[in-house]
Parts: structure tokens; C-alpha cells; sequence
């Protein structure tokens, strides 16, 4: 019961950090900004899915983590490319 506790207060914790990227996603002044919050988000979120998985036991939202972390490593390479100019 103590184990679960401290897992889900520390989901509150990265969750409370993804509020604040959210903040620095809408102000950032530059797209590189915007475009360094969206990968802090992404990682706060897989981080999230993983520390409730092993919470409630659950092997599916780990999977799910792992996925949504290579689908955000790819998206963030994407951006890389569009910031370069590469996509034409």
C-alpha cells in the first residue's frame, strides 16, 4: 500500500512537470524552445505510463510507454529536420 502511494505521488510530481513544459510548450519564444518542451513533455509522459504500470501492475502500460517513446523519439527527429529545412 506504501510502495503504490509513493508511485502515485510521484506521477503527481511528473505530471506537475509536464504542466509547467505545457506553459514553456505556449511561450516559448522560438520553435527550437516549443520544439525542446514537446520532447520534455513526451518523456514526462512515458515516464508517467511507466511509473503507474509498476503502480497497478499493469506489463500493458509499460508496453504502451515503449511504443509511445519510439513513436516521440521519431517525431522529434522529424522536427529536427523541419527545423534544418530538410523537408521540401
Amino acid at each position: 500500500m506504501i510502495a503504490e502511494l509513493g508511485f502515485l505521488v510521484a506521477a503527481a510530481v511528473l505530471v506537475g512537470y509536464a504542466f509547467v513544459s505545457m506553459a514553456r510548450l505556449a511561450a516559448g519564444p522560438t520553435t527550437a524552445d516549443r520544439a525542446v518542451a514537446l520532447d520534455t513533455i513526451n518523456t514526462l509522459v512515458v515516464a508517467t505510463m511507466v511509473l503507474l504500470g509498476a503502480a497497478f501492475g499493469q506489463v500493458v502500460l509499460v508496453d504502451v510507454a515503449i511504443v509511445y517513446a519510439l513513436l516521440s523519439f521519431i517525431a522529434t527527429l522529424y522536427i529536427a529536420r523541419y527545423m534544418e529545412g530538410g523537408l521540401k
